[in-house]
């Protein structure tokens, strides 16, 4: 028996809401389970060293004044040989001393110089200690009054005569330093998924922040601290 054509659409078009239907129960349930993975908790872990400076930059500068150019010139250069061989009796070599430039002020050339100067001329030298011998430098520190009793006044006080003390080694440490921090990150991440009462699933992210090299203390800058800090999302499930 043949049926009219309006039974055939009526009965398409009921296939076709139940394929939607099911259509869009597959699609909620896909997205719930998108939405569950998608669960997740992002924490950081801290790693943290002191390491002993290895390099160390010392500016040793001494000034000198006179009204005789030449005697000052004389003078200077003198008192540059001495400091050079306090620096070689200290344990220091001819690789580790550098001189740098001189210069020499003459006041009464300044457009704006004072009449009541005691002396015209003014001369600064420069001398520079690079070592990898830090512990030098301490031990030469406490007997540079021996300099003072030759009356040379080394320069200790100002910006330019700051002692640098460096760390070099940070490659040799970066690995360790960065699996202790992941760890202490993921102790951090499996507490809160306990709290929470999920499980802590796979590294979705992980990201390594920059190290940073600072001074233990301002009385010990030969002591650094290392300080890195990662951050690690974990996917979370019931």
């Amino acid at each position: 028996m043949n049926k009219p054509n309006g039974y055939y659409q009526l009965l398409g078009a009921a296939v076709l809401s139940v394929a939607i239907l099911g259509c869009g129960w597959i699609l909620k349930s896909a997205a719930l389970d998108v939405k569950n993975m998608e669960r997740t908790v992002e924490v950081k872990g801290l790693a943290e060293r002191e390491v002993t400076a290895n390099t160390v930059i010392w500016p040793v500068q001494f000034s000198d004044a006179d009204n005789n150019l030449e005697k000052l010139v004389e003078r200077v250069e003198q008192k540059n040989a001495a400091v050079i061989a306090f620096l070689k009796l200290h344990g220091f070599d001819e690789q580790e001393i550098s001189q740098g430039r001189q210069s020499i002020v003459d006041k009464q050339a300044r457009e704006y110089g004072a009449d009541n100067q005691q002396f015209r001329y003014i001369a600064r030298a420069n001398i520079t200690v690079y070592s990898q011998q830090p512990d030098k430098v301490q031990n030469a520190l406490t007997k540079v009054g021996q300099l003072a009793k030759q009356g040379i006044a080394i320069v200790q006080d100002n910006y330019e005569t700051r002692i640098e003390y460096l760390f070099s080694g940070l490659n040799d440490i970066k690995p360790a330093m960065v699996q202790e921090a992941t760890e202490k990150a993921r102790e951090v991440a499996l507490k809160f998924a306990k709290d929470s009462q999920s499980k802590l699933g796979k590294i979705r992210t992980a990201r390594q922040g920059q190290f940073s090299i600072i001074d233990r203390d301002s009385n010990t800058p030969q002591i650094k601290k290392v300080r890195v800090v990662t951050s690690v999302e974990y996917y979370l499930s019931d």
